[in-house]
Formats: C-alpha cells, structure tokens, sequence
C-alpha cells in the first residue's frame, strides 16, 4: 500500500490509501493534516496502516511537531491507530467531543484527551478548527465532525462515501455516488437527526468537503450537503 500527499485547500493534505482488495474496484481511506503553529490530524487510521500513513504524515512535518489529533467516531479506520501515533507524536494531545470522551476515548487513548463542546473552535495557529457534534451523523452516538473556517473546510467523515479509486479533488457530482453507495451498504441510519443535521453542516457553505473514502470536493458544498438531506428527507417521507 502507498499513501499519497495531495494539498486540498491552503496547507490542509489529504493523505489517501487505496485499498484494491475491498469492493469490486477498490476503496480508498483518506486522513487529513492540518498544518497549522500547532497542526492537527484528524482520522487515525487502521493499525495495520499506521507505518504508510505515519510516512506520509512525516513527508510534511515532522512526527513531534504533531500537536493536536481528532476523528469523527470510534470505529477502526477511523480510531485504529490511536496509540501508535500519540507514541509516534509525543507532543500531540487527542482531541472529541464530550460523549466519545466519556464512552472510549478516556478509556482507550494511552494519553489524557481533551474534551470539545459543540460548536467550540479551537485555534491552532493560523487555522481555527471547530467541532461539530454530529451523534449518528454519519453515525454513532459519539460522532462529530469538523470545520476549519479559515479555509471553509468540511471534514465530513463517512458523509458522501463513493467506492473505487478517485482523483484526490473533483468539482463534479459527489451525491449521485454516495446515494448509490447508501444504497448498497446502508451505513448511515435514517434517524430524525439525520436531515436537520446535514442542513445544519450546509449552512456553513463549506468551499471544501474533504472525504474520508472518495476525492475531496471543490465547489457548493452548501448545495451538495442538502441534496443530501433531501435524500435523507425522502427515506422519512
């Protein structure tokens, strides 16, 4: 496996695995860095993609500059590789928000966490992360996502997962592909909190909508998140 670098938007990299073996075309697991005074990650990655993914992360700043690292939700390509960074990255402190503090993140992390509020911003040095608490969104109870408002950025998680490989950005369709993929492999469950959460993300008319598994987005990312609450709408109808 090989970890690509791409910059998505001013000093934010999406580093991208493309797995071959998952799916009929392969599936792709997508990390972000923020490189800020204090730069962040958010996703940690499965164990087994740790050295990969560590490498690429190395290729743009060096392990111990590593300040801050976050994630939507406990899952394994999601909270994986939890440990293996704060070893790698000593000086970086886990960042979620006050339910996965309560439910795994204390319990797991080999290091004392940090609790968010929603809708609390963090700066960070020339970018200012906000977290969004999200429960069941793209679901579990735990899950948040993240805005960094300096560059309109949506971290969105599971939201908009396509499979197959993918060019790092694209400024085409992003929601045909992932209601196809809702279809097939019904991931995300059609709560009540499901549309006015996705309205609640759109209103930010992120610029950016960085996918954990397909290209990341460039465009109306406001439009693109309530046509997605729209489909979300018609399941409940």
């Amino acid at each position: 496996m090989k970890t690509e670098v791409t910059e998505i938007a001013d000093k934010i990299y999406r580093l991208s695995t493309l797995v071959p073996q998952i799916g009929p075309n392969g599936f792709t697991f997508n990390q972000f860095l923020i490189d800020a005074d204090e730069p962040m990650l958010f996703h940690y990655g499965h164990r087994s993609m740790f050295p990969p993914i560590s490498a690429a992360v190395a290729s743009v700043i060096p392990l111990d500059k590593l300040r801050w690292t976050c994630c939507s939700h406990v899952e394994a390509d999601e909270s994986g590789a939890i440990n293996e960074w704060l070893a790698a990255a000593p000086n970086a402190t886990p960042m979620h928000g006050q339910i996965g503090i309560n439910i795994w993140v204390t319990d797991m992390a080999n290091r004392a966490p940090r609790a968010l509020k929603n809708d609390e911003v963090v700066d960070i040095g020339g970018k200012r992360v906000r977290w969004l608490d999200t429960p069941h969104v793209p679901h579990n109870w735990d899950a948040g996502l993240v805005y960094e408002e300096t560059t309109g950025t949506l971290f969105s998680s599971d939201l908009f997962t396509q499979m197959g490989p993918c060019a790092a950005t694209t400024t085409g369709d992003i929601v045909d592909a992932a209601i196809a993929t809702e279809r097939a492999i019904p991931f995300m469950p059609s709560t009540p909190q499901a549309e006015p959460t996705l309205r609640r993300l759109a209103a930010l008319a992120p610029k950016t909508i960085a996918l954990m598994h397909g290209p990341s987005f460039k465009g109306d990312g406001g439009a693109a998140l309530n046509a997605l609450a729209d489909h979300y709408a018609s399941k409940r109808s």
